[in-house]
């Protein structure tokens, strides 16, 4: 199969190593299976997590790459890695499916990969053997990857891999990613296939008997009709219905050759879990108080840690640039500006919200590593499906509160072009992290005591804006859509692993540190430019009062706007602007611009949360935390970052692009100014 090249779809928020690309030549082996069987985590684990993810040529839909070594030292085979979409057969209803199968069995046979591993869960066995039936009856060299036997375990079903190895008539390899035992026996396998020839495709031809199915009878008929039917909605003929249900009878032979009934068949933790976590009035509640503790312990926590940063910034790195500016010579030349008041200031001032990141990763982690995340797409299914969406479109819009980038390119797995749509124009309400740092920054200056509270309380205007808007869009646009019941395989309760933790947060802080080391240095030297050029006085370059400058003089522009809102202020307005680069450089152009206008004061420790508590004070006529709430508000709902538009544009359109900016823009506006107007009448 032909290697392609692939760019990360998204550079701001892209923590994958360049390194991952494996080389020019490499044999190609793919990895197909259902979402949740365990199929990334593997992905993760043969590849050492050194992973590149792009979007295919030709197509929006995003295929992981990685170099996979079979063997050890200087023998060690290296073959590129290909994580497909997940697929749950080969008839495709969403762009995901219909990508799995294009490279897999639609390709001539030169092109296709040269070994195919299927990842089949134990836990869903009828299900997952499904699709290595359909792959069965092509030419394809095939391994079978058998993850979630623990799980298969404690539902009392012990399956036999020797057996399923020989009712399959395939390599049957027994893997657990999340500790990496068995990838060394998979790599074995793999390879031993590479070395044979391409096999004829293989029917389903073993003998049925009545009754067969077992104790994984109503599993394997749960799985048919839990994805709604995915042979059959897309056949034609009676010939193809015959062979839907040879595949399905086969498919069933062979569990019932490789299962047996183990333990007791007592109920496990998970199901006893779930019986409150996954409950219409329960399920919520557990879930905002999972939140709750969540941002409370990121806001005190991390507390200690940004102010001893802050410092360190402020002071320490400030005075050693200066110095080593004026020991060379251009201790006042405009360089001393960009340098001090630009990149220590604007870039400084965002790394000190790095414990603030990397606590709150670290912990979405683990409840992520746990299996409870996946839980909150059960308990609001009512909710989307109250806006018109399939309660799976749930998924993308949790992405969302990491980053809204991926959380757009996942609607794709959606199969209802509407619904792609509205899901990609309210994923921008979903308050991604890098909201979280103007969120911290505000809370803790005019608010500390609640600090926890009020970023809590963004999240949860950030859900409700989602209700809201999506209500607004259906009863406008879409008044003839409905939703779907949800189904998703919800993975068992589990103790957090170290590494899976570690190695999750690592990415996204890496992630958050490209953002302030790529866009946010380039964001700083643009507003240090802007700052620089004179449009009133007698200045020269780099030597323009803050409020001559063009930059002041854009900003002043546009603050009549924001006047009701009671952050009218050019400071104010500036850093917004700003803020449709990324979020994060909000934060970054208040420092740079109050260094710059007040170096003496605001080069000390606390000395921005001074200037902000003077600006919103000035600008809200008296009324600083009515106008700081709604500074927040238009924070939220105004469209997130340049990224995400170019990720809207890709997976949406120009059209459907503009109209969700022109909605953000509009939301973000009159919720602001509600929130102040209110606000100031209250207190």
């Amino acid at each position: 199969m032909t290697t392609h090249d692939t760019a990360p779809a998204c550079p701001s928020c892209a923590s994958q190593a360049a390194k991952a690309q494996p080389s020019t030549g490499s044999p190609e082996v793919a990895l197909v299976g259902a979402p949740n069987s365990g199929k990334s985590t593997l992905f993760n684990a043969l590849t050492g997590a050194r992973r590149s993810v792009g979007n295919w040529p030709g197509t929006t839909v995003e295929v992981g790459e990685g170099a996979w070594f079979l063997g050890s030292g200087g023998a060690a085979l290296e073959v590129a890695l290909l994580d497909l979409p997940g697929a749950y057969s080969l008839d495709p209803v969403s762009p995901d499916e219909e990508l799995t199968r294009r490279l897999v069995v639609d390709v001539p046979a030169q092109d296709r990969p040269e070994v195919v591993v299927a990842v089949v869960d134990a836990a869903h066995l009828a299900r997952s053997l499904h699709l290595v039936a359909q792959l069965r009856e092509h030419s394809l060299r095939l391994v079978v990857a058998l993850t979630m036997t623990d799980l298969a375990g404690r539902r009392a079903i012990e399956v036999d891999d020797q057996a399923l190895e020989e009712a399959l008539g395939l390599p049957v390899v027994v893997v657990d990613p999340r500790r990496r035992l068995g990838t060394e026996a998979l790599a074995g396998a793999v390879a031993r296939v590479l070395q044979r020839p391409a096999p004829t495709p293989r029917g389903c031809h073993l003998d049925v008997h009545e009754g067969h199915g077992g104790h994984e009878g109503h599993e394997g008929h749960e799985g048919h009709g839990g994805q709604g039917g995915h042979d059959l909605g897309g056949l034609g003929d009676v010939a193809e219905l015959e062979r839907a249900d040879e595949r399905f009878a086969w498919v069933l032979e062979v569990v019932d050759r490789a299962t047996r009934p183990s333990g007791d068949g007592r109920r496990t933790w998970t199901d006893r879990i779930d019986r409150w976590a996954t409950a219409p009035v329960t399920g919520p509640l557990l879930f905002l108080a999972a939140m709750f503790v969540v941002f409370q312990a990121t806001t005190t926590v991390a507390a200690p840690f940004q102010a001893a940063l802050d410092s360190l910034f402020s002071g320490p790195v400030t005075s050693g640039a200066t110095a080593a500016l004026e020991a060379v010579g251009l201790g006042a030349t405009p360089l001393h500006g960009l340098v001090v008041n630009g990149l220590v200031a604007g870039v400084g001032m965002l790394l000190t919200f790095l414990p603030v990141m990397s606590l709150m990763f670290i912990l979405l982690s683990v409840l992520e590593d746990s299996g409870y995340l996946a839980r909150a797409a059960v308990v609001t299914d009512r909710m989307m499906r109250l806006i018109g969406l399939p309660g799976r479109a749930f998924l993308p819009l949790v992405v969302g509160f990491g980053c809204n980038v991926p959380a757009i390119s996942a609607t794709r797995a959606l199969p209802n072009a509407r619904h792609r749509i509205l899901t990609a124009l309210l994923v921008p309400f979903t308050s991604c992290s890098a909201r979280l740092t103007v969120y911290v920054l505000l809370a803790t200056t005019f608010m500390p005591d609640q600090a926890g509270l009020v970023v809590f309380g963004m999240y949860l205007v950030s859900i409700v804006l989602v209700i809201l808007v999506g209500l607004a869009l259906r009863a406008t646009l879409w008044r003839t859509m409905g939703g779907e019941p949800l189904m998703i395989d919800l993975p068992p309760y589990q103790r957090p692993t170290l590494r899976v933790v570690g190695m999750v947060s690592w990415l996204r802080v890496k992630g958050f540190l490209r953002t302030a080391g790529g866009i946010i240095v380039a964001a700083v030297t643009v507003v240090w430019l802007l700052q620089s050029v004179p449009v009133r006085g007698d200045s020269g370059f780099a030597e323009v009062p803050p409020g001559d400058s063009l930059y002041a003089a854009t900003a002043q522009a546009v603050s009549p706007v924001f006047e009701p809102a009671g952050f009218g202020q050019w400071q104010t307005t500036g850093a917004l602007m700003v803020g449709f680069v990324a979020k994060e450089a909000v934060v970054s152009s208040w420092a740079q611009t109050y260094a710059t206008e007040e170096p003496a004061s605001s080069a000390q420790p606390g000395g921005l949360a001074a200037e902000l508590r003077q600006a919103f004070e000035h600008s809200s006529g008296g009324h600083p935390i009515p106008a700081v709430l709604a500074f927040l508000v238009f924070i939220l709902a105004y469209t997130p970052c340049v990224a995400t538009l170019a990720a809207q544009t890709r997976e949406v359109g120009l059209r459907w692009t503009l109209v969700g900016i022109g909605v953000q823009l509009t939301v973000a506006w009159l919720l602001a100014v509600a929130v102040f107007q209110v606000g100031r009448m209250l207190t």
